[in-house]
């Protein structure tokens, strides 16, 4: 019998989706990505080798996974051929029969691209056109896969014998008994009806856009699964209200830049700014589109119970646990202060949300590395204590706990939520 795991990202992004889907693809038939273009990035770390994705879902390095890229994602073509072309270079097949890309796909022109780089600065978006190709969509003027292949270029060529009706293809693969993993981008932070608008994508980054990117019924959908890294990060501007540090400052660092010991050591003795440093060098917090250092702050608590509201979900997975290494104290955002009151429901009003100060729960932390533990019971009590206060506060199953970026170094909590071991 078939399951249909759904993969919501449960902040702003950037949470290891990738990873979590790269993870659970070994018993998938189908990894269908829903959402989003290549403003977004997954990156996957296998046997020590990284790889980056952009459009193609991460399913692709998996043998006899059938990879769909949904109605609900636009699509750069030129960027699209050239991570086919990429992955067949490096030795993987990419062919029509593992990757279909739907034909009601929209195509992010030129002019998109050219608009997004005038207009997008405003809000920080990646400024790779997606957009202004989601709003010639919604104004009905957008151009669908289905009429890019019919052009007479090398790029409609080559892409054409991939473009398909995937609402049918992936209805016919659960029907047939396929496992399925739905992929989103973003996060439900960033959802453009249920995030911090105007700071959000242009895309449903929620669960409720895996149906309308797929063209599956909700009825389809039996386990849904919210990735958290185990603090959080935000790329561009809006309220992120546990930030550690400001972000004229960190826009000054560089992804080569090293930690020093002395800057860890006055990190643990309050540096805000530096403390925001150690979380984005240890977790090497920069884009994977476009290379800008993340903001980062501790875990909110807060904008998690929102996102269990919103997508309904079964389950949780923490990523990035290892992250934490060397901090002394770990904070936890319970719940905001607005107005001299205190709050524990997020509110959607971002004018309310940019005067909110956060209300932390303070834990120890370790100083071992975690980083070859592959069995739970083996994580200092530290972390165990850790991640199990984050399962009390949101009274939410952790699925799977994350302690770094190769596809070994995942550990699996409760079975119950992934597909079947037989």
């Amino acid at each position: 019998m078939s399951k249909v795991i759904a993969i919501v990202g449960g902040q702003f992004g950037d949470e290891g989706k990738g990873k979590i889907v790269d993870f659970l693809s070994n018993k998938a038939g189908v990894v269908a990505r829903y959402q989003g273009g290549n403003n977004a990035g997954h990156t996957v770390m296998v046997n020590g080798r990284k790889f980056k994705f952009h459009l193609i879902p991460s399913g692709i390095l998996h043998n006899d996974v059938i990879n769909i890229i949904g109605n609900g994602t636009v699509i750069d073509t030129k960027i699209l051929s050239e991570e086919i072309k990429n992955l067949m270079n490096t030795g993987y097949e990419v062919s029509a029969k593992n990757l279909i890309i739907s034909s009601n796909a929209h195509v992010i022109l030129p002019r998109h691209v050219e608009e997004d780089r005038k207009t997008g600065g405003r809000i920080g978006t990646t400024t790779r056109g997606i957009g202004p190709c989601y709003a010639d969509k919604i104004s009905r003027k957008g151009i669908r896969m289905c009429d890019f292949v019919k052009e007479n270029n090398d790029t409609a060529v080559f892409l054409k014998p991939f473009v398909k009706d995937a609402y049918l293809e992936i209805n016919r693969l659960i029907d047939n008994g396929r496992n399925v993993l739905l992929e989103g981008a973003q996060g439900t932070m960033l959802d453009i009806d249920h995030g911090t608008y105007p700071y959000v994508t242009s895309s449903n980054a929620s669960i409720g856009g895996a149906c309308t990117g797929l063209g599956i019924s909700p009825k389809k959908i039996d386990t849904i699964i919210g990735v958290f890294k185990a603090y959080i990060t935000r790329v561009g501007s809006g309220t992120l209200v546990t930030e550690l540090g400001t972000e004229s400052l960190l826009m000054n660092e560089k992804m080569e830049d090293t930690l020093s010991e002395k800057e860890l050591i006055n990190a643990n003795n309050g540096d805000e700014y530096l403390l925001g440093r150690v979380l984005r060098k240890q977790g090497h917090e920069y884009g994977t589109t476009t290379g800008r250092p993340r903001r980062c702050g501790w875990f909110d608590a807060v904008a998690a119970r929102y996102t269990i509201i919103i997508n309904g979900l079964d389950a949780m997975a923490i990523t990035k646990l290892d992250v934490l290494t060397k901090l002394i104290k770990i904070k936890l955002c319970t719940a905001y202060k607005y107005n001299g009151k205190l709050i524990k429901d997020f509110p959607v009003d971002t004018s309310i949300l940019a005067k909110c100060e956060p209300i932390y729960e303070e834990l120890p932390g370790w100083e071992e590395s975690i980083s070859d533990v592959r069995n739970p019971n083996e994580l200092p009590d530290n972390a165990k204590n850790y991640i199990k206060r984050i399962q009390e506060i949101l009274n939410l199953p952790i699925f799977i706990v994350s302690v770094g970026a190769d596809r070994e170094q995942t550990l699996v909590l409760d079975n119950t939520f992934g597909f079947d071991t037989e």
